[in-house]
């Protein structure tokens, strides 16, 4: 399976929340294809550890990312983050920051070291629920392969929570998934 994400092809694999079809970077493209997304939607950046994610950014690196990763990766939360070159222009194209997770699931981080990071999304078509199984991902995706063995562990079967860094310095909650952050986070629109 991880020769065949070296070599450009998709995959589908279990994390800690919900299933990932992935692909690696450069071959990211595919992702909005398969899921039918709209292209101003990026799609995140999974690896096994911080420090590698964090190494992809092309910007320096802020002592509250790093807290906030440490505390809670690995684990169901995605930072969004400030970026530049070409990683950027990749998984969000003309955007200005990378969505990064490093997942709580030994099967993914296992694959992410393999592979290295990838470029990553949740398993199901645009506008669709997420899938929550392996068999419920292959019948979705039939042409993509499953990470085996299978059953994969079960993930939590709720996303991500996200926040991005905003430019005035504060961390603003995107979407609330299965970690639950401080009241001080601020949300859209307040």
């Amino acid at each position: 399976m991880s020769g065949r994400l070296r070599e450009g092809a998709p995959a589908l694999f279990p994390t800690d929340t919900l299933p990932a079809l992935a692909a690696r970077p450069e071959a990211a493209a595919q992702l909005w294809e398969l899921k039918g997304r709209p292209s101003h939607k990026p799609v995140i950046l999974m690896g096994a550890e911080l420090r590698e994610l964090l190494d992809q950014l092309g910007v320096p690196v802020l002592p509250a990312w790093r807290a906030l990763a440490e505390a809670h990766w690995p684990g169901g939360l995605t930072l969004v983050l400030p970026a530049r070159g070409a990683l950027l222009e990749q998984l969000n194209p003309g955007g200005t920051s990378l969505g990064l997770r490093v997942p709580a699931c030994p099967m993914a981080l296992e694959l992410l070291r393999l592979t290295g990071p990838l470029a990553t999304t949740s398993a199901n078509r645009s506008g669709e629920p997420p899938c929550l199984t392996a068999s419920e991902a292959q019948e979705r995706f039939p042409e993509v392969p499953l990470l085996a063995p299978t059953p994969w562990p079960a993930g939590s079967g709720q996303a991500s929570t996200v926040v991005t860094w905003t430019d005035t310095g504060h961390w603003q909650l995107l979407r609330q998934g299965v970690v639950t952050l401080p009241g001080a986070m601020t949300t859209p629109g307040s």
